[in-house]
């Protein structure tokens, strides 16, 4: 009997956690550095490109991603639909230091910069088209 109780429980925090994931999966939220006076920005030697004219996408990305795929035709999608906005992917593997310094803790990571490269967004996971844009719409 205790072993399908301790079941039950493992199998209602695993749905939990799910649900959970579902919930937050993909959601670009302020960047807490955005926040502050110093806030993180990202230049053309940061990132491997230019800067967008009014803003750019960064995407970590890395080579077994599943998800990663998806993300880019999203980002790329929405960055040649509206002027000045440019994509950059950057390589997780290959840029560790950047990785690190940007707490970049799973792919796909997902950035929005401002036209100075002062990140003002971050999505953990695949975002939703509508969610970029409504994010870029809020600083352009």
């Amino acid at each position: 009997m205790t072993g399908m109780v301790l079941l039950g429980v493992v199998l209602l925090l695993a749905a939990g956690f799910g649900l959970w994931r579902v919930r937050t999966d993909g959601r670009l939220r302020p960047d807490p550095a955005a926040e502050a006076v110093d806030g993180q920005t990202l230049g053309p030697a940061d990132i491997g490109a230019a800067l967008g004219e009014r803003a750019t996408l960064v995407q970590f990305s890395t080579a077994f991603c599943a998800p990663c795929r998806s993300t880019r035709v999203v980002l790329r999608d929405v960055a040649e639909r509206i002027p000045g906005v440019r994509y950059v992917d950057v390589d997780a593997e290959a840029h560790l230091d950047l990785v690190r310094a940007l707490d970049v803790r799973r792919t796909p990571t997902v950035l929005v910069l401002d036209e100075t490269g002062r990140v003002r967004r971050r999505a953990v996971g695949a975002p939703r088209r509508a969610d970029v844009i409504a994010a870029l719409g809020e600083f352009l």
